[in-house]
């Protein structure tokens, strides 16, 4: 079975963690957050636009990976608070309406992600084309 660990450059530097492994035909993304290429944070305090950064940085390290927004098969979306559900789900709505399926998910609100400034984290598991 074919391993490989992921790290493309196009979006922020992990520390720690690699952005993606592919096993076999499978994908795993680790959890992304609202930090641009720059490692710039993105919507401070903005939900909606966290969770933009979040899906355009998933698309990239699927990409890198062989793999696409289309072959997403279970997302988990981490969220700060439920308030911000109706902004993040906007959010999903369009992009998974887009693709023209909407994978399974979790979503869970927890009492804080790895800094008081992110909102939203969101890892994927897909298959390769």
């Amino acid at each position: 079975m074919e391993f490989k660990v992921l790290t493309p450059t196009t979006v922020h530097p992990p520390v720690g963690y690699s952005h993606a492994v592919r096993m076999g035909n499978l994908v795993f993304v680790a959890g992304q957050v609202a930090k641009n290429e720059k490692d710039e944070l993105v919507g401070k305090g903005d939900a909606g636009a966290q969770t933009a950064q979040v899906y355009r940085n998933l698309k990239t390290v699927l990409e890198a990976a062989g793999s696409g927004m289309d072959r997403v098969g279970k997302i988990n979306v981490y969220t700060t608070s439920l308030d911000y559900r109706r902004a993040i789900n906007a959010v999903r709505d369009r992009v998974f309406g887009e693709v023209g399926h909407f994978p399974a998910s979790t979503f869970a609100v927890i009492s804080s992600l790895a800094h008081p400034d992110y909102l939203v984290e969101i890892e994927a598991v897909a298959t390769v084309k």
